[in-house]
């Protein structure tokens, strides 16, 4: 038997999601907020894993991401990145966490970073995050952009709606997300944008895109894990397949949990001391 000590994996980097990218291998992002879910994912093989402010809604029962604050995101992209061995952690900056200066920016992703275990964050905007982005990729803080609908600018959209649906806003668009390269970014995010644009966009940049509702012409998919795993089902967004329909077991096993309770079979003297 050998006697070398095991060595914990490797965490992906940003330039393993590059190489995926130049190999045309599609890029898996799945959301977790928690340890156990966290490390499900990380099992599963996604590739990278989001700390998303969709924890606003999904874990917290909010309408919009805008009430999550960046101690809501330290304490939970800590829990993932104790969970995470093998994939990338990419954690948001929350509204307003990084609008006000680059210093608050890098103030923001430091803490996310040094006590979340983030590899990298994730920033929305395009033009007008120039400066933030310019300034936490030169101190070494790897930024993931995110164009099209971005969450955190809801209420400026008028909702959820799809974004880039006429040639301007998609030539506005184009430029922002090849200023965002320019800038350092390492990838980007394109959230509800009609397939066409996505691809073409895709095809004109050299980093890797990733797709919410954005068509298969990306470099790899994102979705909320709650949405995929079928936790929610008053709530069926248009670009989300379901894999599983866990709401329905897990009201079946809590009522045959409670049933047993109540009717004295739990528990057994099996499970009795």
């Amino acid at each position: 038997m050998s006697t070398e000590p095991s060595r914990p994996a490797r965490r992906r980097t940003v330039h393993d999601l590059q190489k995926l990218r130049e190999e045309n291998t599609p890029i898996v992002v799945a959301t977790a907020y928690d340890f156990p879910l966290a490390r499900l994912l990380d099992e599963s093989g996604v590739d990278l894993v989001l700390v998303g402010d969709s924890l606003g809604m999904v874990v917290q029962g909010h309408d919009s991401t805008i009430p999550v604050t960046l101690d809501h995101m330290v304490y939970h992209a800590e829990m993932v990145g104790r969970a995470v061995r093998n994939a990338h952690v990419t954690v948001d900056l929350p509204f307003l966490s990084a609008d006000v200066s680059p210093e608050q920016a890098l103030i923001s992703a430091g803490r996310l970073m040094q006590e979340g275990r983030a590899q990298s964050v994730k920033l929305e905007g395009g033009r007008r995050v120039l400066p933030q982005v310019r300034r936490l990729v030169e101190s070494g803080v790897p930024v993931m952009g995110h164009l099209g609908l971005t969450p955190q600018s809801v209420h400026a959209f008028g909702g959820y709606r799809t974004q880039a649906t006429d040639e301007a806003a998609q030539e506005i668009l184009i430029e922002d997300a090849l200023a965002l390269q320019d800038a350092g970014a390492f990838a980007l995010v394109l959230e509800k944008v009609p397939a066409d644009f996505a691809r073409r966009a895709t095809e004109r940049l050299s980093i890797p895109t990733i797709g919410i509702g954005a068509g298969p012409g990306c470099s790899g998919q994102v979705l909320v894990s709650h949405d995929f795993l079928g936790l929610f089902d008053e709530f069926r967004p248009k670009f989300v397949r379901r894999y599983a329909d866990l709401a329905d077991q897990i009201r079946s096993a809590s009522a045959n949990y409670a049933d047993d309770v109540r009717n004295r079979r739990f528990p057994s003297d099996d499970e009795s001391f």
